[in-house]
C-alpha cells in the first residue's frame, strides 16, 4: 500500500506546485473568454491532427502546417493566450520530468531484450 500512498502524495504535491497553480489560474482566466477558447481549440485540433499523422509516419499536409503556424503566431499576439501557452508548457515539462523519473526507476522491466 505504500506505493499508492506515495502516488497520492505525489498527486497532492503536483496540485500544490507553482506550475500547476499558475496554469490553473491562467486557464480559468482564458477559458472565461469564449473567443479565446475557440481560437485555442482550433489550434489544438490542428496540432493534434498533425501529431497523429507524425505518429503514424504519414506526410504532413503543408497547408495545415502553414495554418497551424499562422494561427500560433496570431495567438501569441494575445498576451493572455501567450501566458496560457507558457504556463501549459511549464506544467507539461514538470509532468514529463516526473514521468521520466518514474520510467527510469522501472526501465529494467519495461525494456525488451
Amino acid at each position: 500500500m505504500q506505493v499508492y500512498d506515495k502516488a497520492n502524495e505525489l498527486a497532492q504535491d503536483l496540485k500544490n506546485s507553482k506550475e500547476y497553480l499558475e496554469y490553473k489560474k491562467i486557464k480559468q482566466e482564458v477559458y472565461a473568454k469564449p473567443e479565446m477558447v475557440d481560437k485555442i481549440k482550433e489550434f489544438d485540433k490542428i496540432k493534434y491532427d498533425a501529431q497523429v499523422l507524425a505518429l503514424h509516419g504519414e506526410k504532413q499536409d503543408e497547408e495545415k502546417m502553414k495554418k497551424l503556424q499562422e494561427l500560433y503566431e496570431i495567438l501569441l499576439k494575445e498576451p493572455k493566450i501567450k501566458e496560457y501557452f507558457d504556463a501549459e508548457m511549464r506544467f507539461n515539462v514538470l509532468l514529463a520530468d516526473v514521468n521520466k523519473i518514474i520510467g527510469e526507476a522501472v526501465k529494467d522491466v519495461l525494456v525488451q531484450d
